[in-house]
């Protein structure tokens, strides 16, 4: 039987994909006791990254907003496998880090951040609120529009 975060993904219409794999020497996350630390997560699906480019510049404020959702997405993907597959053991989320590839003098980068945190707090409820930070960047791996991390409590 499936948990009640599933049942929320489902009624959201979301699917969690497998989680991405390492793309250089790290791993995905870690766990220490209760504590999990998912490792960056760029707006990847289906292996492919799907928004590049500079926020403010060729990538707009709407098109970066779905690029956090996406990251959120997938950390909530690499949580999942942490926990078991029961994402029901997730306490709560207590912290996102949320980097934009930004053109210079860009100043919403909260505003795109959002994107992920709004996604986390539809599925976890309460438990989805969380400690974050969101800064502007000159540059990111592959391009990337943008990349989050995060900071998860099990049961």
């Amino acid at each position: 039987m499936a948990g009640k975060i599933d049942a929320r993904l489902r009624e959201l219409g979301l699917t969690l994909p497998p989680p991405s794999p390492a793309v250089a020497n790290y791993v995905p996350f870690v766990q220490s006791g209760a504590m999990v630390y998912v490792s960056g997560q760029l707006p990847m699906e289906a292996g492919k990254l799907q928004y590049t480019g500079k926020v403010g510049g060729a990538l707009s404020i709407d098109d970066a907003k779905k690029a956090a959702r996406l990251c959120a997405i997938n950390i909530l993907s690499q949580v999942k496998q942490a926990a078991g597959g029961d994402l029901d053991r997730v306490r709560r989320c207590v912290k996102l880090g949320g980097f934009v590839n930004a053109v210079t003098g860009f100043k919403d980068h909260p505003q795109v951040i959002n994107g992920a945190s709004d996604l986390v707090a539809e599925v976890l409820g309460e438990a989805g609120r969380h400690a974050r930070f969101a800064v502007g960047t000159d540059s990111l791996p592959l391009d990337a529009a943008v990349e989050i991390d995060a900071i998860f409590e099990l049961t």
